[in-house]
């Protein structure tokens, strides 16, 4: 099988522009989003509607990847899903008496987070690709540990699958960030979408474990 050839440096050095520049336009998208379904006072979607929502815009994503309609879809997506979003800070600004705080916490630390790894990441120039069978494996677990915890509501284990959704987006924010200084990546749509779906999975994980350990 013929292996992937590497971007050069110079290649690489624009793939990072590219792609940060399009992941802070849909972080911003994404907050628009979720602040009008916030300001509507939208109810949670249902966790089906959500997970359909998602993997299909997702696949459209990576169908588009090559073409200017990639671009559309990226904002398709990071839009449904800041929309989805809004709903759930709206709850816990409700439940908690310190809910504001636990969103700013949860956000600063995300912030925080994805900042100092990617900052790592750049500036070390290590190579993190070998994590991706962690992440990859991790993640797969994660999820069907997540949707039978929303399916047999078990609090516990829902703990447990915030805590590891935040270490394995830390490791996915590292081995994406990687990918781009050593070339590996070559699409900045794509590396694009897996540093906002860490984002977003890191804040959502990290707001979850606030409000069981947080609350007034």
């Amino acid at each position: 099988m013929d292996s992937v050839q590497p971007l050069s440096t110079t290649e690489a050095n624009k793939l990072i522009r590219n792609t940060y520049t399009l992941l802070s336009m849909t972080l911003l998208f994404s907050a628009i989003t979720a602040g009008i379904a916030l300001a509507m006072d939208m109810p949670p979607l249902h966790w089906v509607i959500v997970l359909v929502g998602y993997f299909g815009l997702f696949f459209t994503v990576s169908a588009l990847r090559n073409s200017v309609w990639g671009i559309l879809a990226v904002f398709a997506l990071t839009g449904f899903m800041g929309m989805t979003l809004g709903p759930v800070v709206g709850m816990y600004m409700k439940a908690f008496g310190n809910g504001h705080e636990l969103v700013m916490m949860a956000f600063g630390s995300t912030a925080v987070i994805f900042l100092g790894l990617s900052g790592y990441a750049l500036t070390s120039r290590k190579d993190f690709s070998f994590l991706s069978g962690f992440v990859v494996t991790g993640v797969l677990i994660a999820f069907l540990a997540g949707i039978g915890a929303l399916v047999f509501n078990l609090p516990g284990l829902h703990l447990a699958v915030s805590a590891m959704f935040v270490l394995l987006m830390s490791g996915m924010i590292l081995w994406q960030t990687s990918d781009m200084v050593h070339g590996y990546e070559t699409n900045y749509i794509m590396a694009t979408v897996t540093l906002y779906i860490s984002i977003y999975n890191l804040f959502v994980s990290l707001l979850n474990i606030l409000g069981i350990f947080g609350d007034e």
